[in-house]
């Protein structure tokens, strides 16, 4: 099984060390191989994406299933919710049964709010976590800037980097933790894990 994952730029390139950890530590024999392909800060749209995915998915590309994954919070306001995002991503690629549009509600970094204790280790600073569930952080206030402001205001002295900090977030961590606390993650992993063993899909 070949899986292409479209996201957005070296964000969530900076996750796929961790993804593919947890992927293989649940389908051993068969996990996939899966190839990140960063676009530039936000997926394409319309006639771009369907373009992008038949490409990948024809003969040259020799992908078995493409999945794209967008935030809903794009600055733009493209997509009211998660559901819009998915469905407007579907319209444009034409309901192919090998694509598979998936959201970071609202932006990638709802996925490390889980772990903040280890946020506030490396920004130095006791600022307390959002409130609510990660993927309900504030629309005009995502969860991005949430961790951008705790570095800011903390004792490290430099700003956040979403690919090193990133990193680091995950690297101790559990993804169980994130998907656990997090449907729109946990929908996109199971995604990958059903496209490979639907008997390993986490409940």
């Amino acid at each position: 099984m070949k899986i292409a994952i479209l996201v957005e730029g070296a964000t969530e390139v900076a996750f796929k060390e961790k993804l593919r950890d947890f992927l293989q530590s649940r389908l051993g024999q068969k996990m996939p191989k899966i190839k990140f392909i960063p676009q530039d800060g936000r997926i394409p749209k319309e006639g771009k994406l369907k373009r992008q995915v038949e490409n990948l998915l024809d003969n040259d590309g020799g992908y078995d299933a493409v999945i794209a994954l967008t935030d809903v919070y794009t600055g733009k306001k493209d997509f009211q919710d998660a559901a819009d995002a998915k469905a407007k991503m579907n319209n444009w690629v034409g309901n192919n049964p090998n694509f598979y549009p998936h959201t970071a509600l609202h932006d990638f970094e709802a996925w490390l709010l889980p772990y903040w204790e280890t946020i506030q280790e490396l920004a130095i600073h006791n600022r307390s976590a959002p409130d609510g569930s990660p993927e309900t952080v504030n629309h005009d206030h995502p969860p991005s800037y949430r961790i951008q402001e705790i570095f800011r205001v903390g004792k490290c002295k430099r700003d956040y980097n979403k690919i090193s900090d990133g990193k680091r977030i995950l690297r101790d961590n559990d993804l169980m933790i994130a998907i656990e606390a997090c449907p729109e993650l946990k929908s996109f992993v199971n995604r990958i894990i059903s496209l490979c063993d639907r008997d390993k899909v986490i409940p």
